[in-house]
C-alpha cells in the first residue's frame, strides 16, 4: 500500500472528540476512496461506505433525501445490519458532490451525533459555491493531492531514516554527499516520468513499463478533459480548450494564460473565463499561480485579477504529453531539451500539497520572478527561482528583486540540478529536490526553509 501522508490527518480526526465532519476535497483519481476507506475499516468494526456518483446513476435513492430521518432510512435499507453504536460505526458518504442537498444535511448529521460520519468528493469548490446553506462550523474541510515526491519516495523504499536525515541537512542548509544527491536526482527524474498518480505509481513500481504507466496518465488527463460536461454544460467546450492549453501556455516564454488564445477571439479578457478557470482550479486539475503587483507581505492583499498561470497538477501527465514514451529525454538530462516547464509544475505541485498559496512577480522593466511564497515568521515574501539548465546562476530579474528595499526581501532560494549549497547575500541556492521540505504553516510563525 502506498503511503500517503493525509492518512495520519485522516486517522486523528477520526479518533477526536469533534463533531465536525472531515470533508477529504480533491481531483479524481488521486487516491480519498482508497485512503479513506483503509483507515475507516481499520478503526471501526462498522464500516459503511456510499457512493453518491453510482446511485444518482442507478436507484437514486438519495437523490431526495432532505432529512436525517429519511437518510438513516435509506442507510438501512442498505446497511441496517452495521448501524450499531457512534464509535464503532463510520458512514462513508463518497462523491458527495452527486447530491449538493447532502452537504446542507451534513450540519444536521453532525448535531444529531448519532454515528461517526467522513464524505470525500470532487469538484466540491463548485458544488459549495453553489449551495444555497454552506454547513459552515460542521465541516473541516482537508484537500488530497497527488502523490508528492516524498510520498513517491517512501514508495520506492526510502525510509524515515533517510528522509529525516535529509530534512536535517536542508535545515541546516547542507548539501547531501555525491552519491546520495545522484540517488534523489535520478529518483527526482523518475518522479517526472511517473508523477504521483496512485495508479501510475503502482503500475511503475509493479512492472516497470513506461507505457503502462503513459497509458494511465492518458486516461486520467482525458477523463479530466470531458469530465466538466457533467456540472457544466454550457460552458464545457470553454473549460475544454482551456484545459487542453495548459502544456503549451507553459511552453511560451510568460506561460501564462492568454485570453484571446482560448476561442482566437479579439476583444476577449481574462473576465470573459473567470467562470472556466474558477472551475479547473476547484476541480483540483490546475493549479493556480496569481500575479502580484505589490510583492508585500501577506501576498494574497495585492494579487493581480486579470494576470494568471495554471499548471496540470501532475507532472507525469505532462511529461506524457510532452515527451511520449521517449524517458531519455528526461532521464538524461539532454542540453537540447528545455524542461523549465516540467520544472515548474513539480515546483508548483510541490509547494501547493505543502500547503502554500502560489503567487509571481512580472514586471514589465525588471522582468519575472517564477514563484513568490509568504513567510509568517520573517512576515516577507519568499521569492523562489526554478532553473533546469546549466545557467543556474543567471536570475536578474531575481537580483533586481531582492534588492529593492520596499519589498523588505529577507530570503530568497534558486533551485536546480546542482548539488551544491550555497549562500549568496539573501539568495541560497539548493538542489531541486530539497524543495519537498517547503513546509507551510499558515499563520502559526513556523515555516522551516
Amino acid at each position: 500500500m502506498l503511503y500517503r501522508k493525509i492518512e495520519k490527518v485522516i486517522k486523528e480526526h477520526l479518533q477526536s472528540d469533534s463533531q465536525k465532519i472531515l470533508l477529504v476535497d480533491g481531483a479524481r483519481q488521486v487516491g480519498k476512496t482508497y485512503i479513506i476507506r483503509y483507515v475507516g475499516n481499520k478503526l471501526f468494526e462498522n464500516f459503511i461506505e456510499i457512493n453518491m456518483v453510482e446511485d444518482s446513476l442507478g436507484d437514486r435513492l438519495f437523490a431526495n433525501t432532505k432529512t436525517i430521518e429519511d437518510f438513516y432510512l435509506q442507510v438501512s435499507m442498505l446497511f441496517g445490519d452495521k448501524m450499531k453504536q457512534k464509535e464503532n460505526t463510520l458512514i462513508f458518504i463518497d462523491e458527495i458532490q452527486a447530491y449538493p442537498h447532502l452537504l446542507t444535511l451534513l450540519k444536521f448529521l453532525s448535531q444529531d451525533n448519532k454515528f461517526t460520519y467522513i464524505a470525500s468528493g470532487s469538484l466540491l469548490g463548485v458544488t459549495l459555491s453553489q449551495t444555497t446553506s454552506i454547513p459552515m462550523g460542521s465541516i473541516r474541510k482537508v484537500r488530497m493531492f497527488p502523490l508528492d515526491f516524498e510520498e513517491f519516495l517512501y514508495a520506492n523504499g526510502m525510509n524515515d531514516i533517510v528522509i529525516s536525515s535529509m530534512r536535517k541537512k536542508f535545515e541546516r542548509l547542507e548539501a547531501l554527499d555525491e552519491p546520495m544527491h545522484n540517488k534523489m536526482m535520478d529518483m527526482f527524474r523518475k518522479y517526472l516520468l511517473v508523477g504521483g498518480m496512485p495508479d501510475s505509481v503502482n503500475s511503475y513500481l509493479s512492472e516497470k513499463n513506461i507505457q503502462s504507466v503513459r497509458e494511465i496518465q492518458k486516461e486520467v488527463h482525458d477523463y479530466y478533459a470531458t469530465d466538466a460536461s457533467k456540472y457544466d454544460e454550457e460552458n464545457k467546450l470553454k473549460i475544454r480548450r482551456v484545459y487542453d492549453l495548459i502544456p503549451s501556455n507553459m511552453e511560451n516564454k510568460k506561460k501564462r494564460v492568454i485570453a484571446q488564445s482560448i476561442e482566437n477571439k479579439k476583444g476577449k479578457t481574462f473576465n470573459d473565463y473567470c467562470d472556466e478557470f474558477e472551475y479547473l482550479i476547484s476541480a483540483g486539475i490546475a493549479l493556480n499561480v496569481q500575479a502580484i503587483s505589490n510583492p508585500v507581505f501577506p501576498l494574497i492583499e495585492s494579487t493581480g485579477k486579470n494576470l494568471l498561470k495554471l499548471y496540470l497538477n501532475d507532472v507525469g501527465i505532462l511529461t506524457g504529453i510532452l515527451y511520449g514514451n521517449n524517458i531519455r529525454a528526461v532521464l538524461d538530462d539532454e542540453r537540447s531539451i528545455n524542461l523549465g516547464s516540467v520544472y515548474e509544475t513539480v515546483v508548483a505541485s510541490e509547494l501547493i500539497a505543502h500547503g502554500h498559496r502560489l503567487f509571481y512577480y512580472d514586471n514589465r522593466n525588471k522582468g519575472e520572478v517564477d514563484y513568490l511564497i509568504d513567510d509568517y515568521e520573517s512576515l516577507s515574501a519568499v521569492p523562489i527561482e526554478v532553473k533546469s539548465g546549466k545557467d543556474y546562476t543567471v536570475h536578474s530579474a531575481l537580483n533586481a528583486f531582492v534588492q529593492n528595499e520596499d519589498y523588505h526581501i529577507k530570503k530568497a532560494f534558486v533551485v536546480s540540478n546542482e548539488r551544491d549549497v550555497i549562500q549568496k547575500g539573501k539568495i541560497t541556492y539548493i538542489p531541486i529536490y530539497y524543495i519537498m521540505f517547503f513546509d507551510a504553516h499558515s499563520g502559526s510563525g513556523d515555516m522551516k526553509f
